[in-house]
């Protein structure tokens, strides 16, 4: 009897040690991709750096266009943002170098984000009941589209306004906005990244309502202190203005609406299963 304890405990033992075997080979592939991918980034300079991560200082960039010609149609000239009023400078030896190994890493990271994901799925899946694997079914989609949909916003919303205010913001004529490329660079990472994470918010209301943790009474009960932890959250992973804070809360609120939606919806497909099952068991009885 006490082999077979011993047994059964070294069973344990050896299970557990394969899922972190297995966790060990997930965190493995999800770091050859964002290698990989880097590598690729950083090989792409002119794009990657002059292009995509240059763009919003430029006067040309895809979102000041637009809004210069959407001011021409509607003749609001103080919608049209064609200059820039700020240099970027490099004010240390290996400033140029550290950002374009930082900027590519970001890159590999955004871009490998889908496959981490999957990763990251394929290693709790198997641990998950077959009701709940069907319930987060789609799961790698929808939460890849919501992180690039929040990416996009980030970039081509927040970035170009907010660096459009804090480039003309002065506090006197004299004084000349010249920013230093560490400081371009982590603002324009921290508002695409804080934007794609925050643009999750619809997944955990699905998911914390499949729980049964939250509900859509409760969610609308709170809805006001919501409002308050959005703008609250907002001001911390933005720069200190007030447009920027605005630009990513609105979108928040709109999509803490969503998932009231989404958990009013479930709510209804678990009260018409209940309904389904007692009529059932009435039929049987």
């Amino acid at each position: 009897m006490a082999l077979d304890q011993y047994k059964d405990e070294e069973e344990e033992g050896m299970s557990f040690l394969d899922h972190l075997e297995e966790l060990r080979w997930h965190l493995l592939r999800s770091l050859a991709a964002i290698l990989i991918l880097t590598i690729v980034a950083f090989l792409s300079k002119g794009i990657v750096f002059g292009q995509v991560i240059l763009g919003p200082s430029k006067v040309d960039f895809i979102t000041y266009r637009v809004l210069c010609q959407v001011a021409d149609y509607f003749g609001i000239t103080a919608l049209c943002i064609d200059t820039l009023p700020f240099t970027i400078q490099s004010r240390q030896m290996t400033g140029q170098f550290s950002m374009h190994l930082t900027s590519s890493m970001v890159v590999g990271l955004v871009i490998s984000f889908p496959y981490i994901f999957w990763e990251f799925w394929k290693f709790i899946s198997p641990g998950l009941y077959s009701k709940e694997k069907q319930a987060a079914r789609g799961a790698v989609f929808f939460v890849s589209l919501l992180f690039f949909a929040g990416a996009a916003f980030g970039y081509f919303i927040l970035a170009p306004l907010s660096i459009n205010f804090l480039a003309n913001y002065q506090l006197d004529p004299t004084i000349l906005n010249e920013f230093d490329i560490t400081s371009y660079v982590n603002t324009l990472v921290m508002l695409v990244l804080a934007s794609a994470i925050m643009f999750q918010l619809p997944v955990v209301i699905y998911f914390l309502s499949m729980s049964g943790l939250v509900t859509s009474a409760m969610l609308k009960t709170y809805r006001r202190h919501s409002i308050v932890v959005i703008l609250i959250v907002a001001a911390i992973i933005t720069p200190p203005d007030v447009i920027s804070q605005l630009l990513i809360a609105m979108p928040i609120l709109v999509l803490y609406e969503v998932g009231i939606m989404i958990a009013k919806r479930l709510e209804k497909k678990r009260a018409e299963k209940e309904r389904l099952e007692n009529l059932k068991y009435n039929d049987n009885a």
